[in-house]
């Protein structure tokens, strides 16, 4: 399957399930070799057969959504994440893919199974992703740039991270201090999470007079950081703030926001400042290599 040889992974599979017939990781990777072989017909004999086992688990409702995607079936795709969360109330991954089954149908309640997995299960990076792009559409001013940083910080490498890494400094550029006052329009906002945010940045709103670049958000979130804590982390505990604490603690703080913005915001520059930075830039490189950014239970402060 790894090299891409699915009909010998289809025969070898075939034999080793005559040996162990009821076999359910085996029987996955069966149907898994069919859908990528694109064979959706023998893939969804395979699925129909899976999904009826009671040992039957998140992954194999997860294939069984991706068949029924290959074969354009919205409608039976969306039974079966329907039937799995039933199961599985608390999947993070299936919570995400429901909501993308939706957002593809243009149900805009896909937001609701989003903020629902970002709520019941933290450390799965996908709902974080997908409620990012969401609220940055949805010309959302917080969400959009918190969901999308702690996203990075989970998935720090790879095309979706460097995407997001855009989107946020967009976000901070477009949105965030379009008003001097950052509180205009949030009037029916129901977190009030989200107004202490706004209230608390746009202390800093001056600093960004003469425009937006990595230096003036570095100082943007540094004093940032340093008021939420006076004022609002006691009551409101983040863990990607306590990440910002710590690095602002270490003297790493502003390599990270380098590594956050620069690559996306002006590669040569970015290039150019790791040259002359390269004790600092090692130094964060070598944290970031010794920790796993993740979400705890109890941090979710959305209201919908």
């Amino acid at each position: 399957m790894r090299t891409g040889d699915f009909d010998n992974a289809i025969l070898v599979l075939i034999r080793a399930l005559e040996k162990d017939k009821t076999n359910l990781e085996m029987q996955k990777d069966l149907v898994m070799s069919y859908y990528l072989k694109r064979d959706y017909a023998k893939a969804l004999d395979g699925v129909k057969a899976l999904i009826d086992r009671d040992d039957a688990d998140v992954v194999t409702y997860q294939i069984a959504g991706n068949v029924y995607k290959a074969l354009e079936e919205p409608k039976e795709c969306e039974k079966i994440y329907k039937r799995g969360l039933k199961k599985f109330p608390k999947s993070g991954p299936l919570l995400s893919e429901y909501g993308e089954l939706l957002w593809a149908m243009k149900d805009f309640s896909a937001i609701n199974f989003w903020e629902e997995g970002i709520k019941v299960d933290p450390a799965y990076s996908g709902n974080y992703y997908n409620a990012a792009n969401f609220y940055f559409y949805a010309k959302d001013k917080v969400w959009s740039l918190i969901y999308g940083e702690i996203f990075i910080n989970m998935e720090s490498f790879g095309e979706r991270g460097a995407a997001m890494k855009q989107q946020v400094l967009q976000g901070y550029k477009e949105k965030l201090f379009t008003e001097t006052d950052l509180l205009k329009g949030e009037e029916k906002n129901k977190s009030e999470f989200a107004k202490r945010f706004l209230e608390t940045i746009g202390k800093q709103s001056s600093l960004v007079n003469a425009g937006v670049n990595i230096d003036v958000l570095t100082m943007v979130r540094t004093r940032f950081i340093l008021d939420w804590y006076n004022s609002n982390a006691t009551r409101y505990p983040f863990r990607l703030f306590d990440f910002h604490r710590q690095l602002l603690s270490e003297g790493l703080f502003d390599a990270y926001n380098h590594w956050l913005f620069g690559p996306v915001d002006n590669l040569s520059a970015y290039d150019n400042w790791i040259k002359t930075h390269t004790e600092e830039y090692n130094n964060f490189s070598t944290f970031q290599k010794s920790r796993i950014f993740r979400m705890p239970q109890g941090q979710y402060y959305q209201v919908l």
